[in-house]
């Protein structure tokens, strides 16, 4: 039985990676010995790194001014590190859910940190909307994508100030204008690579200018000056983020990947809206494409279980949703296909018709 992985995270990647990444840990472009066990400093590696972040900037068009960043720690190690560099006194937060509110959290540590709107009163159902920037900080953040509920900031704010983002579960999957910010970071596991790396495209003249000291491994500088290279880098998972940028790429860069969103989308939106059994949980303007997710019509809520079974003995993984919403959350990331997606909505209505 074919399986279909709407995996949140580690997630779906293109089978082509898979098998590219897989060749290059037996033995890494035919020198007879694994990725894996390479000196990252070494001839053979140094191409790796350079032509993934020579793709970021293809890719994503980023303007002179920028580094990218490949380093460990996961999007979480960020949520320190921002306001690490950037905060001297004051941020502005956008509380979208809970990765956002885990940001400001770490935020307080360094500087006041302003919360210019939240929807958390009502389970993060939608982005909020009518809210104003204060002029007077160093930065706002935003989460762009939020796996957990499925809603979606899916444009570049128009704001006063300089603009930091937690792009993690949407990075790639649409054009973005880096210009508007100072910093953009992802973890790759939720739509680049394997866990273990994390991107970040950073303005180099936006840094230096918080008075503290930064402890060198907590500093981009460090990463800046050193090309990622500092200390070992994880190698594997970059390399997989260079196949995974070089597929991207062969697709149609991040505007292919952003009209096969939509489709994906439409696909399994548009099931969740007609079919009797199921309703969407947040607002229809504010739908995540990454994140799909949906529950059982009020009347029909002891069939979650059943669902989940029968979808599970159809080939779909991955399809439970997160503890604080519950239900099914369908992640289509940029590698998920159209038949993956129809497959999904075959199972649902075929579980419609059995009830």
């Amino acid at each position: 039985m074919k399986k279909y992985n709407f995996n949140a995270g580690p997630c779906i990647l293109d089978r082509s990676v898979i098998e590219k990444t897989a060749q290059a840990i037996l033995d890494f472009n035919g020198i007879g010995l694994s990725l894996a066990e390479i000196s990252h400093r070494s001839k053979d590696f140094q191409p790796v790194i350079d032509e993934a972040e020579a793709l970021v900037k293809e890719l994503l068009q980023v303007p002179e001014g920028y580094s990218v960043l490949f380093l460990g720690g996961g999007a979480s190690l960020e949520f320190c590190m921002i306001p690490y560099n950037f905060l001297k006194k004051k941020a502005a937060y956008l509380n979208t859910g809970v990765w956002a509110k885990k940001a400001m959290k770490e935020a307080k540590l360094f500087g006041e940190v302003i919360e210019v709107a939240s929807s958390a009163d009502a389970n993060y159902t939608f982005i909020p909307k009518d809210w104003t920037c204060p002029t007077d900080v160093d930065y706002l953040h935003i989460t762009t994508n939020n796996t957990i509920y499925g809603t979606e900031i899916r444009k570049d704010l128009d704001v006063p100030v300089r603009m930091i983002a937690d792009m993690s579960s949407d990075i790639f999957s649409r054009p973005v204008d880096v210009a508007k910010y100072d910093a953009i970071y992802a973890g790759a596991q939720k739509n680049l690579s394997m866990a273990g790396v994390t991107i970040v495209i950073v303005k180099n003249d936006a840094l230096g200018q918080v008075e503290r000291q930064i402890p060198t491994m907590l500093d981009y500088r460090t990463h800046v000056e050193k090309g990622s290279m500092f200390n070992t880098p994880p190698v594997v998972p970059i390399y997989t983020a260079l196949e995974n940028l070089r597929w991207m790429k062969a697709q149609g860069g991040v505007e292919a990947m952003d009209k096969l969103a939509q489709q994906r989308a439409e696909i399994i939106y548009g099931e969740i809206d007609r079919n009797k059994l199921f309703r969407g949980t947040v607002a229809e303007e504010d739908r995540s494409v990454m994140n799909l997710c949906f529950v059982m019509n009020d009347e029909y809520k002891d069939l979650e279980k059943d669902f989940m079974e029968f979808a599970t003995s159809k080939g779909m993984v991955g399809v439970k949703g997160h503890r604080s919403v519950g239900g099914f959350r369908a992640s289509c990331y940029n590698a998920q296909t159209i038949e993956g997606c129809e497959a999904l909505v075959a199972c649902m209505k075929e579980f419609e018709a059995n009830h």
